[in-house]
């Protein structure tokens, strides 16, 4: 009898009380002679994955049932530690302490025992076992050390710095940063040792510090020729027989001025009293095969990575610039949803097609937001003028619609860092989010939506993108905070999307807007990738997927695969079944790599904006407290866009004591109060490009 790996697990759980031999374990399951190299390589393997431990003797158990956990060890910049626990484990992040960490390093794979838990849901351990080291390479800054050095790791997760003997230090100079790799990992007797393997540059010069940030998440900042070769040859391939042709349609592309990657187009047609939206995106599945050197690259890549001043492609140039990019005036291959809609946009229909378009004119936000709200002489702009204003209406009305019906209408500005061809950052201000972007966001998650609810509706698995309802304890923190400003939120049992969009817009045009829309922000839930349907709390959606942008997101890729292949054909349930194991791969590896590029988006703004201040210390400005720590507080400068640090021992007026749950310090003796949302003046005091940090000073 073959045993699949669920089976042997499902059995483990049910008939097995005690850890076991593999000979004791293939007897209990009736495993024949024959099979039994096959049974020890699975147990072996599931061994490897964490889903079985082995123990003392070469017995093997369950984890859950000898109280031990498998997961991620996230340091923390203090010492200690938490351990993220692997999926098919049923408990919270694991507190481990500094001294319990033993000789685990930043994101390694270990095996946890949990042995007390002080608070409810908090559980504490010790790691027992190293089950994978998970960090070859690290950035950090060269420090000599008579003949020898160290490198002190740029992300301060990293609980331990890097020895490096004077041999293996390639000539590092003090204060540079270099690019390190770990021969030895650390022991309770001694550091990691290494060797230093690039110099990078100076630590404080901004371009050394980019390339930093880009190394210590591990980014691949290339493509390897048998990749661009792929690339290259997979690139002519045009065919257009059995598709929709669309050429003839006045389609036409929104995007940002700086976009090379056009991944999708739209048109509107009016038809008697209904309206016909076509969002067009790039074929991208036509190009990349499962399974080939490309698809593999895109699958560890997940996403493209976007920052102030530049790209790093999920795909080579060739296809994400050139034949998969919607360019206007040549013709290229997409998948078209049409939805036709009523007046107050309703969906009547949905339809889904292999198509060819033609776009006719790359327009940008801006020139759109202006042809909508001044129209246009030009005779080049007259052909799409009637097509915007019946765009724009149809959009606004899916809007309305969308906030009435449960989105949550944040407002949280973003930066544009505008950046001149030296290298220098000119200005930080707000991101522009106009009528043109409102128009492009609306017929997206139309689109969006319309092809989760047809994949739903024909029972065929897909990459959901989820976003579940708010923390309850976080909630509850808020919901006490914001009653100090006269504003009440209903009961938040069964909280829904539409109560929290109501306290917006109460708060709208008030002075706590700006914090009240910061502090809501952090209570809600991370959206990620999921093979189950959660639904999409934030903006009240039953059913949502990723399908708009194939060149720059892996999920949406899939999402394009699962179309052309199902569509129009039964998906049986062995398919099934073997689909959504492979969608739960493809939604954590997604999941990961969206949070990467978000942790290097965030760096390099950080970067960006101290960049910026560098020639203001000694300046004053005025700003926002939007942010309270126990350690200081962190401000938002109104002019510049930018936010910087007083650190509590800079004010020495009183002993100051932080009062968490109302986001306040309060002096101990003259009752000054420091609280989120106040309007304060400050003078910069510092910077520091390799901490991204902005020190800042009270002034009055």
């Amino acid at each position: 009898m073959k045993l699949s790996e669920e089976r042997i697990l499902a059995l483990l759980k049910k008939k097995i009380s005690r850890p076991m031999k593999i000979s004791e374990l293939s007897k209990h399951f009736g495993v024949t002679e024959a099979g039994h190299r096959t049974f020890r390589r699975q147990i072996k393997e599931l061994a490897s994955q964490g889903l079985l431990i082995k123990i003392r003797g070469g017995r093997y158990g369950l984890p859950d049932e000898m109280n031990l956990v498998t997961g991620k060890l996230v340091g923390h910049p203090n010492g200690f530690g938490f351990v993220i626990p692997d999926k098919h484990h049923c408990t919270n992040d694991i507190f481990i302490h500094r001294k319990s960490i033993n000789e685990a390093m930043h994101e390694d794979q270990v095996l946890v025992r949990i042995e007390s838990e002080k608070e409810p849901d908090r559980p504490e351990g010790s790691i027992i076992r190293i089950l994978n080291r998970n960090t070859e390479k690290l950035v950090g800054v060269y420090e000599t050390f008579g003949r020898d050095g160290w490198v002190i790791p740029n992300e301060p997760k990293h609980l331990h710095d890097i020895f490096i003997p004077g041999k293996k230090c390639k000539e590092a100079q003090n204060g540079q940063i270099v690019d390190v790799k770990i021969e030895i990992y650390p022991t309770r007797q001694q550091p990691p040792i290494g060797k230093v393997v690039e110099i990078l540059g100076k630590s404080n010069d901004p371009e050394v510090e980019l390339q930093g940030i880009l190394r210590k998440f591990g980014v691949r900042q290339g493509f390897t020729p048998k990749v661009i070769k792929e690339a290259k040859a997979i690139a002519k391939k045009n065919e257009t027989e059995g598709r929709k042709d669309l050429t003839k349609q006045l389609i036409f592309t929104i995007d940002g001025e700086r976009a090379k990657d056009f991944d999708d187009a739209i048109s509107l047609e009016l038809i008697g009293e209904h309206y016909k939206l076509g969002v067009h995106i790039s074929d991208v599945s036509h190009f990349v095969s499962e399974n080939s050197l490309l698809d593999d690259e895109a699958f560890e890549r997940g996403t493209s990575i976007y920052y102030a001043d530049g790209v790093i492609p999920m795909l080579p140039e060739v296809l994400s610039n050139e034949a998969c990019s919607l360019k206007p005036h040549s013709k290229r291959l997409t998948l078209s949803v049409f939805i036709k809609f009523d007046h107050q946009a309703n969906v009547l229909s949905t339809e889904i097609h292999n198509s060819i378009i033609n776009s006719q004119r790359r327009f940008t936000y801006k020139e759109i937001a202006h042809l909508i709200e001044n129209g246009s002489d030009k005779i080049e702009d007259l052909p799409f003028l009637k097509t915007l204003a019946n765009m724009n209406n149809l959009s606004q009305t899916l809007r309305k619609r969308r906030f009435r019906n449960g989105s949550v209408d944040f407002f949280v500005p973003e930066p544009e860092i505008q950046i001149n061809q030296a290298g220098t950052v000119e200005k930080i201000g707000i991101n522009e989010h106009n009528q043109a972007h409102q128009l492009i966001e609306e017929f997206m998650l139309a689109a969006n939506q319309a092809v989760a609810l047809c994949l739903h509706n024909k029972n065929i698995p897909c990459i959901h993108r989820t976003h579940e309802s708010p923390d309850q304890t976080k909630l509850s923190e808020f919901k006490e905070f914001i009653s100090s400003f006269g504003i009440r939120l209903s009961s938040l049992e069964n909280i829904r999307s539409q109560d929290l969009n109501n306290l917006l817009k109460k708060s709208k045009g008030t002075p706590e807007e700006k914090v009240i829309n910061y502090l809501l922000l952090r209570t809600m839930k991370k959206a990620r990738y999921s093979e189950s349907n959660l639904g999409h709390f934030c903006l009240g959606f039953e059913h949502y997927a990723h399908f708009t942008s194939p060149i720059r997101r892996y999920p949406d890729l899939v999402v394009h695969r699962i179309i052309k292949k199902y569509l129009k054909n039964k998906c049986s349930k062995k398919e099934k079944k073997t689909l959504i194991n492979f969608l739960s791969e493809i939604s954590e590896q997604s999941n990961q790599m969206e949070a990467k590029a978000m942790g290097i988006e965030r760096e390099i703004i950080g970067l960006r904006r101290a960049q910026f201040m560098m020639n203001k210390i000694g300046k004053t400005f005025y700003g926002l407290i939007i942010g309270v720590t126990g350690f200081g507080f962190f401000v938002e400068l109104e002019s510049v866009f930018v936010e910087g640090l007083v650190k509590i021992s800079s004010i020495t007026d009183d002993y100051y004591l932080f009062i968490e749950t109302e986001h306040k310090l309060i002096g101990q003796k003259y009752h000054r109060i420091f609280k989120i949302g106040d309007r304060i003046k400050v003078r910069v005091t510092n910077v520091d490009l390799s901490k991204r940090q902005i020190d800042l000073q009270v002034l009055g």
